[in-house]
């Protein structure tokens, strides 16, 4: 789920340019008016669970960075995650989200979306969706963050032939295809160390509709350190005869925040 503080960055650009109109017209006492860093990040290390189409426990990994000038946002996340199912590991998972923004008015942007998986345990070598498209933000304060993108994009799959087990949520198929993408993204700090977030977003194609949800409470214990407990869930409309569409994560993660 993408850094959530860097969108006020953009609310401070439009404040600096209204602000700049009335400057001249007033004469107030210094304020600081300094704006707030460009950089945000955030390092988290946990336990994870999963049920469903697998019963597995894994430790896992994640950085999530974020920088934003004027116009312009750029959010990056890297996940890994080393899973063990009977005593043994069966999972070695390395997956980069990285996103760019450009602000054309003070609700609505262009994004360019890249989402990658790599992985030799899995049932894809590789797993690649690219997408463009508008967003728009419906709310954006310093207590609610809603933001809705949609576009489209194209998605390549390339099956691991050899690690294809029945359990598995794929057919044997290499795809090459074009999707389109749509993503919810909900941030409410509900109190001043409390904050509720959400995120779906539905990638469909010709092969299947993917929908991937995640939704997550944050009680921050200091300013620099939290407590994250996250349920995501991965959903497909098209499956191997006898499996399961959904399969979900449970997660309880300390979080860094720099």
């Amino acid at each position: 789920m993408r850094v959530k503080k860097s969108v006020s960055n953009w609310a401070y650009y439009y404040k600096c340019i209204s602000a700049s109109v009335h400057a001249s017209e007033l004469d107030t006492e210094d304020t600081d008016t300094s704006p707030p860093s460009p950089w945000e990040s955030q390092v988290e290390f946990g336990y994870q669970s999963n049920t469903g189409n697998s019963d597995s426990q894994s430790l896992n990994s994640r950085f999530e960075g974020s920088y934003t000038s004027g116009q312009h946002r750029h959010t990056g996340e890297i996940k890994y995650y080393l899973s063990e199912k009977d005593g043994e590991a069966d999972k070695d998972q390395l997956s980069i989200n990285l996103q760019s923004d450009y602000k054309i008015s003070p609700d609505y942007y262009l994004y360019a979306n890249f989402k990658g998986l790599n992985t030799k345990y899995s049932a894809y070598f590789n797993d690649y969706t690219f997408s463009g498209g508008l967003g728009y933000q419906i709310s954006n304060t310093e207590k609610l963050l809603l933001e809705l993108e949609v576009g489209p994009g194209f998605r390549y799959q390339n099956p691991n032939l050899d690690e294809i087990d029945d359990d598995d949520l794929i057919l044997p198929e290499t795809v090459q295809e074009p999707i389109v993408r749509t993503n919810v993204n909900m941030s409410w700090k509900a109190l001043d160390n409390l904050t509720l977030a959400g995120e779906v977003t539905i990638t469909a194609g010709h092969s299947n509709t993917r929908v991937d949800s995640e939704v997550s409470v944050t009680n921050n214990i200091t300013e620099e350190i939290a407590l994250k407990i996250a349920q995501s869930q991965e959903y497909l409309d098209r499956v191997p005869p006898g499996l399961s569409q959904t399969d979900s994560v449970f997660s309880i993660n300390l979080l860094f925040s720099f």
